[in-house]
């Protein structure tokens, strides 16, 4: 699964791509934990083992998405 964290006062974004075993309820739920607090941290750990931390006060947006294993490519009809 890719995440991909927007920051305030900044065009980049972060991107994250998680294990592929990573739960999407958990991960939800951990964003959400840490957006209800405004001087919490986002603690993420992509798929090399690194863990990435985000001050909540900084989150702009959060998409979650596939991972780009599972990103169709070319043309579909469906």
């Amino acid at each position: 699964m890719d995440v991909r964290i927007g920051v305030l006062h900044t065009p980049k974004e972060i991107d994250i791509e998680l294990p592929a075993d990573a739960d999407r309820a958990a991960v939800r739920a951990s964003i959400d934990a840490a957006l209800a607090s405004a001087d919490g941290v986002l603690w993420l750990t992509d798929r090399s083992g690194r863990d990435i931390g985000v001050p909540s006060a900084k989150i702009a947006y959060i998409e979650l998405g596939r991972s780009d294993s599972e990103r169709r490519i070319g043309f579909s009809a469906g």
